[in-house]
């Protein structure tokens, strides 16, 4: 239907098209040398991806094999040593506030505090009231006057008793005890059950006794992360490291702050994954993308596509699976990957795994994720041509439109009038009139 439309009968004229064949033509060209980006996806192509000159790649590009998993598992970073302080607590030392008990013993009655006619007692001592550090740091003790306290330990404050003592009464001896530890204190706050401040063990415990202590963590703990604050520093580490790597599990010391925080590990999945759901291309209209939890303390490649639905029957190449991440140099020069193009310490690298083979499935298992990677599922080839055919045809259907509504409108305007029969006759018009 090139040309010119002719409608004979009564009152007849001329219609001529819109768009001439050349015109169709021109676009239908424009679109093809266009190519796929013109077409609506959901992220690259996987000539894209891998294009055929591997210089112009801003990132490295490797196929994930055996041996490049074993290699990456024996450099996986582990949380190890992360706490720079692992010194056991010091002694127990007294501070404002604190309430001590104080108890002096003399060798016989008749003494500073024993009286000779005391009678029946059960022994040669006596206990004096409870008193508080004050804000001097001291404690008061009658006949030895005031006695340093703060930032002294039990031993030290008894041997100064018994020093101002001595000279007064018979053989003195001091034991000092505290009935209320009011300083020296651990503070465990977050996402535990019984946020508060706990007294410091004397005997010395560790970060997740402490944490214990405060109820322990809310959630199951592959999704909390601790974080220590001592003297001014701060480092934080999964909850799970301290479970899984004991030398994270340092001692706490008193003026520690334990911090408890839920924070997931997650991933993103991008492109064809997901189940169809019927009513698009191929009969698949959506996938299943987004962010991700593990949900887990570790997870495989082959769990964390599971998780995003798998790929989509209808849309997705198995050939195309690629993970984005960033490893340190020394990791990639490991990997055999020449870094000399790249800066920093960090080089962006693109893993990608064949699921058309069967092998590819045992490989992802022994592939292990980590936090914030992202995998990208490539559509089919097949499906770029699909979508390229379906908006071909959305473009025809739209430039042909115009000449099938005026041919319509005056075939319909002769009927009214009574032409009678109406015969239609198109005659060609040559290109560029």
């Amino acid at each position: 239907m090139c040309g010119k439309s002719v409608i004979l009968g009564r009152d007849a004229g001329v219609v001529r098209t819109h768009q001439s064949c050349a015109r169709n033509c021109l676009i239908v060209a424009s679109i093809f040398l266009a190519g796929c980006t013109l077409m609506p996806a959901s992220g690259p192509a996987s000539i894209d991806v891998a294009p055929l000159v591997p210089d112009s790649r801003p990132y490295a590009f490797v196929k994930v094999t055996r041996a490049l998993v074993d290699a990456l598992a024996r450099y996986t970073p582990r949380l190890s040593n992360t706490f720079a302080d692992r010194r056991p607590p010091n002694d127990f030392h007294f501070g404002v506030g604190d309430i001590v008990t104080v108890t002096i013993f003399e060798a016989t009655a008749g003494g500073l505090f024993i009286p000779a006619d005391a009678g029946v007692r059960p022994g040669n001592f006596v206990t004096l009231p409870n008193q508080a550090v004050d804000n001097n740091g001291n404690i008061s003790i009658p006949y030895a006057g005031v006695i340093r306290a703060k930032g002294r330990t039990q031993v030290e404050i008894q041997q100064a008793i018994v020093d101002s003592l001595k000279n007064r009464a018979i053989e003195p001896q001091a034991v000092v005890a505290l009935a209320d530890q009011r300083t020296s204190l651990i503070s465990v706050l977050g996402e535990v059950n019984r946020p508060e401040r706990i007294p410091a063990s004397a005997a010395g415990e560790h970060l997740l006794d402490a944490i214990t202590r405060a109820g322990g963590p809310k959630a199951q703990g592959f999704d909390t992360w601790v974080m220590l604050e001592r003297a001014g520093h701060r480092a934080a580490v999964p909850f799970g490291a301290l479970v899984y790597e004991p030398s994270n599990n340092i001692y706490a010391h008193a003026g520690d702050t334990i911090y408890v925080y839920a924070e997931p590990q997650t991933f993103l999945a991008f492109g064809a994954s997901g189940a169809t759901s019927g009513g698009g291309v191929g009969g698949a209209s959506i996938t299943n993308q987004g962010q991700f939890k593990f949900d887990a303390w570790r997870i495989s490649l082959a769990e964390a596509v599971a998780k995003s639905g798998g790929l989509n029957d209808f849309l997705a190449d198995p050939a195309a699976v690629y993970l984005y991440r960033g490893e340190t140099r020394e990791v990639a020069e490991r990997l055999g990957i020449d870094c000399s193009k790249f800066e920093g310490p960090i080089i962006p690298i693109i893993y990608n795994i064949n699921f058309r083979d069967p092998a590819g499935y045992f490989l992802a298992t022994n592939f292990e994720m980590r936090n914030k990677d992202v995998i990208y599922i490539s559509d089919s080839a097949s499906v770029e041509t699909s979508k390229f055919l379906n908006y071909l045809r959305t473009i025809m259907a739209t430039v042909n439109d115009p000449i099938l509504y005026a041919t319509n409108f005056y075939t319909l305007k002769a009927a009214i009038r009574g032409a009678g029969n109406v015969t239609t006759v198109f005659t060609p018009t040559p290109i560029g009139h």
